[in-house]
């Protein structure tokens, strides 16, 4: 007669273990809606400096064209304008003179302004494509400046989504105490010495192969839903994303120490399996695993 109310205080709690999940599965849905978002406008503002830089070559071309052409009319009408080179006088020549001069008192028709009219024209179009090449310009550094604004946005849109999602990363034992406490995760402290035999830590098997405490980086093997899998020349601190087939979310694994063929960190694994999730919300939730200290770690070595 005393067991029944308690089987239905229970059950409200299990009701929680889903929309927990869906909260978190939304919150993810719209981080990567930001970022894919984000990713298409650096596509379209990479594609306008493309076509803004084609432009700007192409009014180059147009310049350096108008302007070897007007150097060329240039010269061709000061060679006509120079006079010529006047030879010496002797007596068979004079009548000849004379009979120039005569013809150079004439009244002469009035000389075409075509040259000039021409040279006008390219002075003109010379002026129009230094000005469109000026707009130019001054679209290109705009556009620079927006993809450059748009991207330090969008980094930090990521930065702090993925700290809203996923929360800190935890340096000291006692960080990882705290980490524990919030209930959204399981956490597992390790501590391995480099050897060539698989240790289990919550729901991975992991193995230390190398260390490098100089650069701070270790080299790890581990298996992963009966894949062998390694990491190389990981930091200190650099959080390792591993994906499992019945967990909705990745599992993380952070080293916040590196010794001499040593290392000590956690693993954080969301508290409940797809298969929990799934289930109906009649059935009890399962109990979370207790946090190992380090030194129940070592003395389990």
């Amino acid at each position: 007669m005393q067991k029944e109310p308690e089987s239905v205080s229970r059950r409200p709690a299990v009701a929680i273990a889903p929309v927990v999940a869906v909260c978190c599965g939304l919150a993810a849905l719209v981080a990567f809606g930001m970022w894919t978002a984000q990713r298409s406008q650096v596509r379209n503002l990479d594609q306008d400096r493309a076509q803004t830089a084609a432009a700007l070559d192409q009014a180059n071309v147009q310049i350096q064209d108008l302007t070897t052409r007007l150097n060329a009319l240039i010269q061709k009408n000061a060679e006509a304008q120079r006079p010529a080179p006047v030879a010496a006088t002797t007596p068979r020549t004079a009548s000849s003179l004379r009979n120039r001069a005569a013809s150079t008192n004439r009244p002469r028709p009035a000389r075409a302004p075509e040259a000039d009219a021409r040279v006008d024209r390219l002075q003109g179009q010379l002026t129009e494509t230094q000005g469109r090449l000026a707009e130019t310009e001054k679209e290109l550094a705009s556009t620079r400046d927006q993809l450059a604004q748009d991207k330090d946005e969008l980094d930090g849109k990521i930065n702090s989504t993925r700290d809203d999602l996923n929360g800190s990363i935890a340096k000291t034992h006692d960080e990882v105490v705290a980490l524990q406490k919030r209930g959204a995760q399981n956490i597992y402290e390790f501590k391995l010495t480099k050897s060539k035999e698989m240790q289990r830590v919550g729901p991975l098997s992991l193995s230390l192969r190398s260390t490098s405490v100089k650069h701070k980086t270790y080299d790890l093997a581990m298996t992963v839903d009966d894949n062998a899998l390694s990491k190389k020349h990981v930091n200190l601190y650099e959080p390792v994303w591993i994906t499992l087939s019945d967990r909705p979310q990745p599992v993380q694994l952070v080293v916040n120490h590196v010794d001499k063929n040593e290392i000590e960190g956690y693993v954080s694994e969301p508290r409940y399996k797809n298969s929990d999730l799934t289930a109906g919300s009649g059935q009890p939730a399962q109990p979370a695993p207790q946090l190992a200290t380090r030194d129940q770690s070592a003395a389990t070595n």
